[in-house]
């Protein structure tokens, strides 16, 4: 099985050059490889395979000898990356390859091979660039498949290296009614569980709104070239990044604790996209990351041979009494409790929601050859890495 460890890297200043150098290569290689992929198929309906592409490698270097200055195989990565973008594109699930940015908020470059790790010294020797200080705060067993360097808009750069452990992922059982657990996410509280517990929303971005602001005007302020407004993009790239990082830790001890005390998970599936177009709550719902955190349920339970169930996104989860089975149509948002008509059950929206979820997931799963399904990503759901992240 496959697993990722991400580690923090820490480049000397004369190194940090040479890792820009790779950065901008393999972007350039990137970004050329797209174009003449684009206008073969325009221009003639010519569709370039990668190796196409790869075979006129060799007289791009010699027509532009800088890029002999970088590793060779990150290069031919790049033109991997971009293969697999157009067949994630192709069968759903992902957005059509763009052009890659010089000023994007991360970057990244591979090193498929000729890379030697150190536990014992805390290093890492990449080729062309040298022996570089990481933190490695965990070790792994197993054949390395590849190491990725990654730069953020912040300054901080990580290692993350995928391991091929040689074991196969556990076999999921069948779901267990008592064993399983739906689970309503929502913006009031984060999550609301079939069985009553409700997780707190942490609002990340709304907490750190104040100062995020002060220092986006002081940003505005800054002349456009300069050494303070460098300084300043620094501070506000930093608070977003902090933000980011803060998101990111509570969702991945959320997932971990669901997929450790439950046999089975419930959820719905969401059309994050959609939700967006709501003006009102579009900040609300990019804050939460639904989307993150259901692909973090996904690949979890893949990894510890938990089953994760999902409904469709038109399931009336909230308008359906969950003890009769009445469905209340004319239910509105604003009605965070309903007294069902039939059976007179007075019902909390979200928790409602949560147990009609698990019913109606285990409902399928009992019609379904395979108890498990996996996790359709949708529009605006980002597609993790084929492998289980151990960062």
């Amino acid at each position: 099985m496959l697993r990722r460890y991400q580690y923090r890297l820490y480049p000397t200043k004369d190194q940090e050059p040479l890792i820009a150098k790779h950065l901008g290569c393999c972007r350039f290689v990137y970004n050329w490889a797209l174009n003449l992929k684009n206008t073969a198929y325009h221009d003639g309906g010519i569709s370039l395979s990668r190796y196409d592409l790869t075979n006129q490698l060799p007289a791009l270097k010699e027509e532009l000898p800088w890029l002999k200055e970088v590793n060779a195989q990150s290069l031919q990565q790049s033109i991997i990356h971009l293969s697999r973008a157009f067949t994630n594109f192709f069968e759903g699930r992902g957005e059509a390859p763009t052009f890659k940015q010089k000023h994007a908020p991360e970057q990244a470059f591979t090193v498929p091979q000729s890379y030697t790790v150190d536990f014992k010294q805390g290093t890492v020797k990449l080729p062309k660039i040298g022996t570089l200080k990481v933190k490695y705060h965990r070790t792994f067993v197993g054949t390395m498949k590849s190491a990725t360097v990654i730069r953020q808009s912040t300054g901080r750069y990580f290692l993350s290296i995928v391991v091929e452990d040689g074991r196969k992922p556990p076999q999921p059982a069948d779901p267990i009614p008592d064993q399983t657990v739906g689970i309503d996410l929502g913006l009031a509280h984060y999550a609301i569980l079939s069985t009553g517990d409700a997780v707190a929303n942490p609002k990340y971005l709304r907490n750190a709104q104040t100062r995020l602001t002060v220092l986006q005007r002081r940003l505005d302020r800054k002349q456009k070239g300069s050494r303070n407004r460098n300084k300043a993009r620094l501070k506000v790239a930093r608070c977003h990044q902090k933000i980011a990082d803060q998101r990111k830790d509570f969702q991945h001890q959320l997932s971990s604790r669901l997929v450790r005390e439950n046999q089975a998970l419930a959820v719905e599936s969401l059309n994050v996209d959609g939700m967006v177009k709501n003006h009102s709550l579009a900040k609300a719902i990019s804050d939460a990351g639904w989307g993150t955190f259901l692909s973090m349920l996904a690949y979890k339970c893949r990894a510890a041979g938990k089953t994760l169930l999902k409904i469709g996104v038109f399931e009336p989860s909230s308008k359906t009494c969950s003890v009769c089975g009445y469905r209340k149509a004319d239910l509105t948002l604003k009605d965070r409790e309903w007294t069902c008509p039939d059976c007179g059950t007075t019902h909390d929206r979200d928790l409602n929601a949560a147990v009609n979820i698990k019913q109606f997931a285990l409902a399928g799963a009992e019609r379904a050859e395979e108890p498990v399904d996996s996790l359709p990503l949708g529009r605006g759901m980002k597609q993790e890495a084929p492998c289980v992240s151990w960062g």
